[in-house]
């Protein structure tokens, strides 16, 4: 069939479509995202929202991720918020993203945008949101600075121009909110959680979650209405504290009467009296226990604000405690003395000390010396205040002597069994034993007065008496103690163990580390001898041999040897043995290097044991791991790996240092006439040279290009023309372009 004009058109417009790439297509569109809230208000009991988002065609890459993100509370994206990512939606060009709000967003003017990773688009962002996560969510409770207490019918007063500050009680870590302070409807300016008021009103908050979220955030406090009014300074006459005897009279009296006033009473907080228009006066019962406190009386009027006055202390005058200053059970030691003591709230005490039940002479001052065993006490006399009282008598002191003493030992430092390079051990405590078993610490007092010895294996250590003894070698491993003389008392510890290593080196070597078909075997040996020792071989950890004092490798794996002396393993370093690979030699560059001509290209091998470098003639050119090129030619590698070895070709050419023309000169005037192509691409015949017409018509192809187009100028029937080239290796395409050819 007869192809037209416009059959070939089309293939020619496909044809440089597939030449140039793909800029003569559209752009991928990102539309702005939308939804169908207009505000999000989330918590922990729901935080899940779409977004509608569509793209338009081309196709993005299969690798190319859809990310949907939040902007910072002012609308900027200069550090976006992810919050979701999708990676199966390059197919589909509307769909839906689902996100969770951050917990710690909040605020009014939000923006969501789209972005994708391939290629690397982003859409316009949305219209500002408000968005909130509401972490708190229930009605607050306020109150006078916080303290928890709501007033009864939620009502306060202010008295003599004061002020009130009102504060949030139950909520965790309050200052980290911004709060809506109300009065009496009204919406106030401050934002923290205190606040500071004294003008009369209805007062009451909640957490500010914004224009939309506050309310639905259901955090609308209680209402505390603030009253003003006027001080009458209240208080009771005469002096704040006043000492009394059972059966005393003594009546209290408010320094304000009258004035419609009603007046309570409080003792220790508590009401006592009232509230009554005749009880200003207040009459205390010293014929009951317990009449002594702190009384208080408050007042309240028409004209007058609720005000309480300042305490007056009530004390009973026959009435004191005694209180022993000391410990209640004491180990006296040989030859030492202690101190009892007492303190009393008598206004004028007297003291006798008693021991075992019976007086002490002499024994009339508030602390007592004793170097007797026995139960001891105070017995305390008031001689003042207008009141008698019996004598009371202090808490109990039993001062025992110990039936024996017991040393405990331990390590100074961070000593770790075979590992550490020495130890110290030291006395920590000795206990004085009781004949029923029970200890005290008497290490301060006493410490000084014994004599000590040290132990090894349980013989004595020459020269090591005191507290302390620090062991520094293997030779001297084994179980310490030490043991205490004091008077008739022997003392002995518990034992500690101290294993200290050797400071032997044990290295192990082997004529090879990789294994290889036909090479000699691989024997490991020990840089010392085994023939009295406790060894074990062992290869990934696992023990292999106990007797031979050297192996042969006949598996990979990582080996090593430890022998077993003096209580501490000596181990030795490790050896890995591996398989022969060809993988294990690395080349730093392409094993076909191409040079510029005249200068230097460095090859570098790794991986293996030694290396040798040759040309064609078999001339040994290095040994090093690596070899600088100078010449185009073939070279050879051979790297061993033990008693293994492996090769690589190295083939060295240099490289053309002129670019593939677009223009050439058809005239024949044997200047330009011909497309040459640098040698990469000429005479090799693995590239492939394709040229085409500007319709699209192959007009020459070629392998082992000769650099011989045009052949002949005849062809060329107008004075500029147009030709399109490809070249491939292998169906893979290497330059593409076109050449302009004048005539």
């Amino acid at each position: 069939m007869k192809k037209t004009s416009s059959y070939n058109s089309i293939f020619v417009i496909a044809f440089a479509i597939m030449l140039l790439g793909t800029h003569f297509l559209g752009a991928q569109v990102l539309d702005k995202p939308t939804t169908i809230w207009t505000a999000a208000c989330a918590s922990d009991s729901f935080n899940e929202y779409d977004v509608s988002f569509r793209w338009s065609p081309p196709l993005v890459d299969s690798s190319n991720e859809f990310i949907l993100e939040l902007s910072d509370r002012n609308g900027n994206f200069g550090s976006p918020i992810e919050l979701s990512r999708v990676g199966d939606k390059n197919m589909e060009f509307n769909f839906d993203f689902t996100f969770a709000v951050p917990t710690d967003v909040s605020g009014e003017n939000y923006k969501l945008r789209v972005r994708s990773t391939s290629p690397a688009k982003t859409s316009p962002a949305t219209d500002a949101y408000p968005m909130h996560y509401v972490e708190f969510n229930s009605p607050l409770l306020i109150s006078e600075n916080g303290s928890g207490s709501i007033p009864s019918g939620g009502l306060i007063q202010s008295c003599g121009g004061g002020s009130v500050t009102l504060s949030p009680h139950n909520i965790p870590n309050a200052n980290n909110y911004r709060y809506n302070w109300y009065r009496s409807s009204t919406l106030l300016s401050e934002k923290t959680e205190n606040l500071t008021v004294s003008t009369p009103g209805m007062y009451y908050v909640e957490l500010d979650y914004g224009s939309v979220c506050s309310g639905s955030a259901n955090t609308l406090s209680n209402t505390i209405t603030l009253s003003t009014g006027s001080s009458v300074g209240i208080a009771i006459n005469g002096s704040d504290d006043i000492g009394l005897c059972p059966g005393d009279v003594h009546a209290l009296q408010a320094n304000i009467t009258g004035m419609g006033l009603t007046y309570t009473w409080y003792k220790d907080g508590a009401v006592v009296s009232g509230p009554t228009l005749e009880g200003d006066t207040y009459n205390i019962n010293t014929s009951i226990t317990g009449y002594e406190g702190n009384y208080e009386v408050e007042v309240e009027g028409a004209a007058a604000c609720l005000e309480r006055s300042p305490a007056v202390t009530i004390r009973n005058l026959g009435d004191f405690n005694v209180t022993r200053q000391n410990d209640g059970d004491i180990v006296l030691l040989p030859a030492q003395t202690k101190t009892l003591s007492v303190t009393t709230t008598a206004t004028t005490p007297s003291y006798q000390w008693y021991k075992d039940g019976a007086p002490i002479s002499s024994a009339t001052n508030s602390s007592l010396d004793i170097n007797q065993v026995g139960v001891y006490f105070a017995r305390v006399t008031e001689n003042g205040g207008g009141c008698s009282a019996f004598p009371l008598d202090s808490e109990s002191t039993t001062v025992v002597s110990p039936d024996s003493f017991e040393f405990v030992i331990d390590y100074v430092g961070s000593y770790i069994s075979c590992q550490s390079s020495d130890a110290t051990l030291s006395l920590s405590t000795i206990n004085a034993v009781s004949s029923s078993g029970s200890k005290t610490d008497v290490t301060s007092d006493i410490q000084s007065s014994f004599t000590y010895q040290w132990a090894h294996d349980g013989s004595d250590v020459g020269g090591e008496t005191s507290k302390t003894i620090t062991v520094s070698g293997f030779e001297e491993n084994g179980a310490y103690t030490l043991s205490g003389v004091l008077g008739v008392f022997n003392a002995t510890s518990n034992g500690l163990d101290v294993i200290l290593p050797t400071n032997q080196i044990l290295e192990i070597t082997a004529n090879g580390t990789v294994l290889c078909d036909g090479a000699d075997p691989i024997v490991l040996n020990s840089s010392e001898g085994l023939g009295d020792e406790t060894f074990e071989w062992l290869r990934d950890g696992t023990i292999i041999d106990t007797t031979s004092e050297e192996i042969t490798a006949t598996e990979v794996g990582v080996y090593q040897l430890i022998i077993r002396t003096h209580d501490c393993p000596v181990v030795s370093n490790e050896l890995t043995i591996r398989a022969f690979d060809e993988s294990l030699l690395a080349l730093d560059k392409e094993q076909d290097l191409v040079i510029i001509e005249g200068e230097t290209e460095t090859l570098t091998a790794s991986g293996a044991e030694s290396y040798q470098w040759f040309d064609t003639g078999n001339s040994l050119l290095g040994t090093l791991d690596f070899f600088n090129f100078e010449q185009e030619g073939e070279y050879l590698l051979v790297a061993s790996f033990g008693n293994c070895t492996t090769s690589r070709v190295i083939t060295v050419t240099y490289r053309d240092t002129f670019s593939i023309p677009n223009v050439i000169t058809a005239n024949g005037d044997g200047i330009n006439d011909l497309w040459v192509l640098p040698n990469t691409y000429s005479r090799n015949d693995d590239v492939v040279v394709t040229i085409f017409d500007e319709r699209g018509r192959q007009v020459f192809s070629q392998s082992n290009y000769e650099n011989n187009w045009p052949q002949s100028t005849t062809s060329f029937n107008k004075a500029n023309m147009i030709f399109y080239y490809k070249v491939t290796r292998e169906g893979q395409s290497l330059k593409q372009g076109t050449i302009t050819v004048i005539r």
